[in-house]
């Protein structure tokens, strides 16, 4: 079977023409636009900008930065062109340039949050590292993959959910969760590392690895769910109550009432950010392009969002857009 555009999480081939995300699809109620990162002292409030896929940088003033699946390489594999075949054999690359331009800074104690081990989420990730002296979180496969991409054991810190840890005042709740499930009910490139292995080479070197999701909640809030992947478990985010949830869209219907589900676990956020619909292959200029082919669009989300949380506020983000919540 072909496998194109995102039947990587399909299991089939999606049709239809990638185009622009429409203006107006969703007022960012809820959200400012700032003027840029925030400085001086170490008070006032986080600012937010969207990477692109699932990827965050969260900035605090008189504080490192927060990163969260950082991909910025965006290099192409076969996954949304309709003409040719998603290639698990896709050669892994770093543009150091574009990653060094919206990562360099992020300072000493920096940290990166890494939800999973799939390319899109991780392959830019030990660059990050190893060019700022960042800290990566993630799971014991990301663990292990980043030692075999030149990451020192010192900067990796395994977590497998449950765990609460304070980096400089801004709290950050490791959360379990699960990944999307294609149209087969599987999951791509599903395995886990629990040794160092030999660098990876390729994208199909990088398997999801189990998945996690974070609540970060700077030290002037608000707390934000992030997670990097269609799916969830109940009781895993029971209680959380963010003010802020960063939702992965679905691209198949395999996981039953998804978004519904979600919002009723997280008591309804106040205000809910779509992420990992964009063409995650096109350069990271603005407006993002729709890469969500035959799965759930940004309107459908919108729209589903304020029938089944009438109270939440959507924000459609844009790429490297400075946002406060």
């Amino acid at each position: 079977m072909t496998i194109g555009r995102r039947g990587f999480l399909r299991g089939a081939v999606a049709g239809g023409a990638l185009t622009p995300l429409l203006a107006g699809a969703a007022a960012p109620a809820g959200a400012t636009a700032a003027s840029g990162a925030p400085s001086g002292g170490r008070g006032g409030r986080a600012v937010f900008r969207w990477l692109g896929t699932s990827g965050w940088r969260v900035d605090m003033p008189g504080r490192s930065s927060v990163l969260v699946d950082p991909f910025l390489t965006r290099f192409t594999t076969g996954l949304f062109d309709p003409d040719r075949e998603f290639d698990p054999g896709t050669a892994l690359t770093v543009d150091a340039s574009a990653v060094d331009e919206h990562t360099a800074d992020i300072g000493d104690g920096g940290v990166v949050l890494v939800t999973h081990s799939h390319w899109d989420h991780f392959s830019d990730v030990p660059h990050i590292a190893t060019t700022t002296g960042a800290r990566i979180v993630g799971t014991l496969t990301t663990y292990h993959l980043a030692q075999a991409m030149g990451v020192p054991v010192g900067q990796v810190a395994p977590v497998r959910g449950g765990e609460v840890l304070d980096f400089d005042g801004c709290v950050v709740e490791v959360v379990s969760s699960r990944h999307s499930r294609n149209a087969d009910h599987s999951v791509a490139f599903a395995g886990v590392r629990v040794e160092v292995p030999r660098e990876p080479a390729t994208i199909a070197d990088l398997p999801e690895g189990d998945t996690l999701a974070f609540q970060v909640t700077p030290p002037s809030g608000p707390s934000v769910f992030f997670m990097g992947a269609s799916d969830f478990a109940e009781r895993e985010v029971a209680g959380l109550a963010p003010d802020v949830a960063m939702v992965a869209l679905p691209a198949t219907s395999s996981t039953y009432e998804y978004v519904p589900r979600l919002l009723e676990a997280l008591d309804r956020p106040g205000t809910v950010v779509p992420v990992h619909w964009d063409h995650f292959e096109r350069e990271l200029v603005n407006p993002p392009v729709d890469g969500t082919g035959k799965g759930m669009g940004v309107a459908e989300f919108t729209a589903l969002v304020r029938r089944v949380s009438p109270g939440s506020r959507v924000v459609v983000p844009e790429y490297l857009t400075s946002y406060t919540f």
